[in-house]
């Protein structure tokens, strides 16, 4: 499907505004007419966190002052929680189905603004948004990836992703990052959330990770009161709990999808997010004999302008 061009009025040079619009947080990038990005802003305001007057006032604000341009938006901001749903593509799929499937929004301001659809894969079933689109911004161009390689999205909800042919075809979700959070808050286990951003406890990361692999066919959930028995032990100190979680919940991820077999973890492994937490990833991996790399930047502004570019919804307008 082509969206045709429409006149905006006085949109100024070409380019586009994309926006990664998440569950708690909204990232606006302003890019001109060959996709080099301007200007970035970010706000805590993820469809679960809106400002009064919902989605429009957070578009609104966060591209104030910005040229009328198209804009396109990935993410939550595209679920039955969002601003307007935009149903799922099938697998396998790649950045051309995506650009099929975008739903349109009209806006108070003068340019339309284009949800991309998120996947859906039958096999689990299990669904994305957000993720695809980091993944087309990191494949475009790297044809060495493209042929066929796994990739490793952490997060609240973990991806782990294969690509072939420069296609999706399977991606499976791990609640590593949730149930670690649920578990800091709300159970026996809790610990300090004031003292989050302090540095690792390497010692006792890699401890988890350790009681992970080595729980064999029992998993790693059956280790989770460890946390506080040797704690009580005085094998550790309450500080260490947290780290110790980190370590046993990232090590589970990794034993459960490797012995699974369902992704190739033989070869080097794609690693897409947050440098902090990815370096937990590439700590734990040494355990596992696996070989991360990145991590790689998570690029939604460059996923976001390839799949405008295939749905020509850039350019100059008149």
């Amino acid at each position: 499907m082509t969206i045709p061009a429409e006149s905006f009025g006085n949109a100024g040079p070409g380019g586009l505004i994309g926006l990664d619009w998440g569950t708690s947080r909204l990232r606006a990038f302003l890019m001109d007419d060959s996709g080099r990005l301007l200007e970035a802003r970010e706000q805590p305001w993820g469809i679960r966190f809106l400002p009064e007057g919902g989605c429009e006032r957070a578009y609104a604000d966060m591209t104030a002052g910005w040229p009328i341009l198209p804009s396109i938006a990935c993410g939550m901001v595209g679920s039955s929680l969002g601003w307007r749903e935009a149903p799922y593509v099938e697998l396998p799929a790649d950045a051309s189905e995506l650009a099929n499937g975008l739903v349109r929004v009209n806006t108070t301001r003068a340019a339309p603004l284009y949800i991309v659809p998120g996947l859906h894969n039958a096999n689990g079933p299990d669904v994305m948004r957000g993720e695809e689109t980091q993944l087309i911004g990191g494949l475009d161009g790297r044809r060495g990836l493209q042929g066929a390689s796994t990739w490793i999205l952490p997060g609240t909800h973990s991806k782990w992703v294969s690509v072939r042919h420069n296609r999706i075809v399977d991606f499976a979700t791990v609640m590593t990052g949730e149930l670690y959070a649920v578990l800091g808050r709300y159970s026996i286990l809790h610990w300090n959330q004031s003292k989050a951003d302090q540095p690792l406890d390497v010692q006792a990361f890699t401890r988890g990770v350790v009681a992970a692999r080595e729980s064999g066919c029992q998993g790693g959930f059956s280790r989770l009161f460890t946390a506080r028995s040797l704690m009580l032990d005085g094998l550790f100190e309450k500080e260490a709990v947290a780290d110790y979680l980190s370590g046993l919940l990232i090590g589970e991820e990794l034993r459960s999808m490797v012995s699974g077999r369902r992704f190739d973890s033989g070869a080097a492994i794609q690693l897409v997010g947050a440098n902090t937490l990815c370096e937990r990833y590439v700590c734990a991996a040494k355990v596992f004999d696996l070989n991360l790399e990145g991590p790689n930047t998570a690029d939604s502004a460059k996923g976001l302008w390839r799949i405008s570019q295939l749905a020509k919804i850039t350019g100059v307008y008149p």
